[in-house]
């Protein structure tokens, strides 16, 4: 949202037609038609700009589900702050996306997406807000988590100065990839069984546009 780098972090999922816009902001808006645009957090600071932008597409953005054709997009509660925050499940026939760019803890229900977009906020360490009402997450801590839920892809799409410092400092994360900026993002097929291999036992004490043909 403040990002010295960045435009806000945002995804217009399209496909067979319909287009749907999830957060964004000045500096990332859509262009073309839309059918929706959705926001994962109705008191973002960014909030009263996206609405002035979606007025243009008579569009008045809110948290709520998108079915259109094969397209359903559903609101998920994710653990961020003090009030209720969302991530959301895009479902498309046999593909599962996840756009979740704010979250303190990697949500349960996006084990095993094809496609997930999630907090970079910090590196190390999470960020936690003051008094404790909930904060960001580390992207050491979500490659881990990504990565023992069967994720198939993960993409950092919410970038905080400690990671920006981290990756200018050369570090990368142990699973996932930075998002970039206008990038296409495809889902990959799912992998059959076979291909994934036997499930890992946890060791004990541990804690538990969207379309690009790479």
């Amino acid at each position: 949202m403040a990002s010295p780098r960045y435009a806000p972090a945002g995804l217009l999922v399209e496909h067979r037609g319909h287009r749907v816009m999830l957060d964004g902001g000045p500096g990332a808006e859509p262009e073309g038609r839309l059918d929706a645009w959705l926001v994962t957090d109705p008191r973002a600071e960014l909030i009263g700009p996206i609405r002035r932008l979606a007025a243009a597409w008579g569009l008045d953005p809110r948290v709520a589900a998108s079915r259109r054709g094969e397209l359903h997009i559903v609101p998920r509660r994710v653990v961020h702050t003090a009030h209720p925050t969302y991530g959301y499940l895009i479902a498309t026939g046999r593909h599962r996306i996840v756009w979740a760019p704010e979250f303190l803890r990697f949500p349960a229900w996006a084990a095993g997406a094809a496609l997930v977009f999630a907090d970079a906020a910090g590196w190390d360490h999470p960020i936690r807000f003051a008094g404790g009402v909930g904060g960001h997450a580390a992207v050491r801590a979500v490659a881990a988590a990504a990565r023992r839920r069967r994720v198939g892809r993960l993409v950092f799409a919410h970038l905080g100065r400690p990671t920006l410092r981290a990756l200018d400092a050369g570090q990368r994360p142990a699973f996932g990839e930075i998002g970039v900026e206008g990038r296409t993002y495809r889902p990959r097929a799912p992998r059959t069984p076979a291909q994934r291999g036997p499930a890992r036992r946890p060791r004990r004490g541990c804690k538990g546009s969207a379309r690009d043909p790479s």
